[in-house]
């Protein structure tokens, strides 16, 4: 992996379509945008922010999420993710997440990552298979 530098930044963004809703995903019963949903563009966002700095086979997992979800955002409406690297330590990446709608911020919180290699990740993922 190249260098990964702090403050490095990236974004996501989507429409809250029938898919994206609380009532859809099973995260409540109500037509707006779900968490789940949420947390799913933050996440796009660090991987956009990593992106340029990663090597052929590597890739990147979520370890770990803490985030609030401040606004609900209706159908049709547009949201964006940002994503900024505060920290590196090894293979850990730490970032700051922020999610916006038309009307203003929607949710914010920390993510981390860690660098995987993808074939390796994958095979001992599926070892899981041999001994279930």
């Amino acid at each position: 992996m190249k260098d990964a530098a702090i403050n490095a930044k990236g974004s996501a963004e989507t429409t809250v379509t029938e898919d994206k809703l609380a009532v859809s995903v099973g995260s409540g019963s109500l037509r707006v945008f779900a968490t789940p949903a949420m947390t799913a563009l933050m996440e796009s966002a660090a991987c956009d922010c990593l992106s340029p700095f990663l090597e052929e086979n590597e890739a990147t997992v979520g370890t770990e999420l803490c985030i609030k979800h401040s606004s609900a955002t209706p159908e049709t409406m547009k949201v964006r993710a940002e994503a900024v690297l505060t920290a590196v330590n090894g293979r850990e990446f730490t970032f700051d997440v922020k999610a916006f709608d038309e009307c203003g911020e929607i949710g914010s919180g920390t993510h981390k990552r860690f660098l995987v290699y993808s074939e390796k990740f994958t095979a001992k993922t599926n070892e899981k298979l041999k001994n279930k």
